[in-house]
């Protein structure tokens, strides 16, 4: 069974455009929504992104939206505990293939980091 993990020197989730997320106002609350717009960069990559390390420099500090926990994302999008593995995969996924491409290293990293 496909068990999610984040894969390190990633960073698609850091890709932040919303252009490609028009319903950021359906799950974030207007206070969250303020503060990912002001995260959005050059590129629609995030600011607290560093591009050198593809780390993020506030990962401790991260707000909740950056967060793949099953009280987030039962809250944000009404998934429940059981479906977030799944749910968190398909999210990465579809991230990672959008930013880089569905042949790209990143997916084929997390691809085999999660047992897919």
């Amino acid at each position: 069974m496909a068990t999610w993990q984040c894969v390190k020197e990633c960073g698609a989730c850091c890709n932040l455009d919303p252009a490609e997320r028009p319903d950021l106002d359906e799950y974030l609350s207007p206070p969250e929504l303020e503060l990912y717009l002001s995260m959005v960069g050059e590129g629609g990559w995030c600011v607290n992104f560093d591009h050198t390390t593809r780390e993020c420099r506030i990962y401790q500090n991260r707000p909740r939206f950056c967060r793949v926990e099953s009280e987030v994302f039962q809250d944000m999008y009404g998934v429940e505990a059981e479906e977030v593995n799944d749910f968190a995969i398909d999210c990465c996924r579809q991230q990672i293939e959008g930013v880089y491409g569905d042949r790209s290293l990143e997916i084929l990293r997390f691809n085999k980091a999660v047992g897919l």
